[in-house]
């Protein structure tokens, strides 16, 4: 499938259909290059959220979700225990499956380990691909693949250090929507725009591992 040439005159890549919602993370989100360590734990945790859903599912929820779990600042998630678990199942703004929520959590516990230890959760993705966005020429959405040998090792590295739904094809999704690989069509008006483009979070600051109160 080809780009779709929109009433604004811009061609897209397909999968983001007519939807605004879809349409505006498409153009201000999705391959936009991200190093803020809050930032990609969210965004590991809500595509994990994601298996066996859509994407668009998760984005119409995605306020739900911040604010279900503290803005996901890893520091407060780490200390939830049976009584947060128990009223996130109860809340129906979110997708509740337990063990989603419990993963969550566990990577935020995983998380803590790799700011307190080193190297820091986006040195520790980042490294995965020298630092830099890959940029990808497809022209079809058949040629993207679902996962790479990059993603697999990144998969492998992240499940070791105690990271929840974190497989190959997740991370794959991932890495894309971050910016560590640019899978914009070529014919997508983003697929320029971001080549060689900015990033977000790159001078941000670390949150404080001090437990919040």
């Amino acid at each position: 499938m080809t780009p779709v040439v929109h009433p604004d005159g811009l061609a897209r890549c397909t999968w983001p259909g007519q939807d605004p919602l879809y349409l505006a993370y498409h153009d201000t989100e999705w391959g936009v290059p991200e190093h803020d360590d809050r930032a990609l734990y969210e965004k590991l945790v809500l595509d994990g959220f994601q298996a066996g859903l859509s994407w668009i599912t998760i984005l119409r929820k995605r306020d739900n979700f911040r604010a279900a779990f503290a803005g996901f600042d890893p520091v407060r998630i780490a200390s939830f225990g049976d009584a947060e678990v128990a009223a996130l199942m109860q809340d129906a703004g979110i997708v509740r499956n337990r063990a989603k929520i419990e993963g969550a959590i566990a990577s935020a516990r995983a998380w803590l380990a790799v700011m307190e230890q080193g190297p820091g959760f986006s040195a520790l993705l980042w490294r995965f691909v020298d630092g830099r966005p890959q940029v990808n020429r497809f022209r079809t959405s058949a040629e993207v693949p679902a996962e790479t040998p990059v993603s697999r090792a990144m998969s492998k590295e992240l499940a070791g250090r105690g990271f929840k739904f974190c497989g190959p094809t997740i991370v794959y999704a991932f890495m894309q929507a971050v910016g560590m690989v640019n899978d914009h069509l070529v014919t997508c008006h983003r697929h320029a725009a971001l080549a060689g483009g900015p990033s977000r979070g790159a001078t941000a600051r670390a949150p404080s591992l001090r437990k919040k109160t």
